[in-house]
């Protein structure tokens, strides 16, 4: 099993509840492939650097998690049939990746504490 990231872009429009819906289902679709998800994090909502399907901003998700590279595939499908998901990019991460990610994931959680 290979560790991934997925970054995905909500549209701004969605109210918090639709939002929260739109990740279980990612999060759900990943457990259901026997992947094991590592981290979550909401980005928030963002300004773009240009605008995508004339919106200015968008609801910014990651996903760490890990999983068999056949699984990448449905999980790209899924993203292109959301009408929610205005863009989205996964990446296979390597050692010196997966170490960023962990002092960042580190790095968020004592903001959270403090």
């Amino acid at each position: 099993m290979n560790h991934y990231e997925a970054v995905f872009i909500l549209n701004p429009v969605l109210s918090d509840k639709q939002i929260e819906e739109a990740v279980k289902k990612y999060v759900s679709f990943l457990k259901s492939t026997n992947s094991k998800l590592n981290h979550k994090e909401d980005w928030g909502l963002k300004k773009l650097s240009y605008p995508i399907q004339n919106k200015n901003s968008g609801f910014y998700h990651l996903l760490q998690f890990e999983s068999d590279p056949e699984v990448i595939n449905s999980l790209e499908i899924e993203f292109r049939r959301d009408e929610r998901v205005m863009r989205f990019l996964t990446v296979k991460l390597d050692i010196h990746a997966l170490e960023w990610a962990d002092k960042r994931k580190k790095r968020n959680l004592s903001k959270v504490k403090a």
